[in-house]
C-alpha cells in the first residue's frame, strides 16, 4: 500500500503539494514512484516559468512509463530540485522527501479544490 501524508494535498495526478509560507512545495506521489518503477528521468520547467494550475510543468520517466507532471497551483517557479534532476532514483527512494519544484502562490485559495489525505488514500483504493 502507497504512503500518503497527512499534513499534504494531492491531485487526482498523483502530484503532491504543501505551503511554506507563499511557496507550494511539489513533488509526485508515493503511489506514482511505484507505480512507475525506477526512475531515469526528471524533466521540469525553468525557474522563472510563470504556471496556471493544473498546466504541465514536466515529466518524470522510468524505465516502464514516462508520465507528465501537472501544477496544483498558479505561480510563479522559483526553485527547482536541481538535485533530484540529477538523480531520478532518489523519488523512488523516498518521493516525499525529494520534491521536484517550488512555486510562488497567487492565490492559496486554490488548494481547497485539492485533495486531503483521506480523500487522496479513497481515490487511491477505487483505482
Amino acid at each position: 500500500m502507497s504512503k500518503v501524508l497527512d499534513n499534504l494535498k494531492y491531485l487526482q495526478s498523483h502530484e503532491w503539494v504543501y505551503l511554506e509560507g507563499n511557496i507550494a512545495v511539489v513533488g509526485i506521489t508515493d503511489y506514482a514512484q511505484d507505480s512507475l518503477g525506477d526512475m531515469v528521468y526528471v524533466e521540469v520547467v525553468d525557474v522563472g516559468t510563470q504556471l496556471a494550475k493544473g498546466e504541465e510543468f514536466g515529466a518524470v520517466e522510468s524505465v516502464k512509463a514516462a508520465s507528465d507532471v501537472y501544477a496544483p497551483i498558479t505561480g510563479k517557479v522559483v526553485e527547482v530540485n536541481q538535485e533530484v534532476l540529477d538523480n531520478p532514483e532518489l523519488i523512488n527512494e523516498d518521493a516525499y522527501a525529494n520534491w521536484l519544484m517550488k512555486i510562488e502562490v497567487v492565490d492559496e485559495n486554490e488548494l481547497d479544490s485539492l485533495l486531503d489525505a483521506v480523500a487522496y488514500q479513497e481515490y487511491l483504493n477505487g483505482i
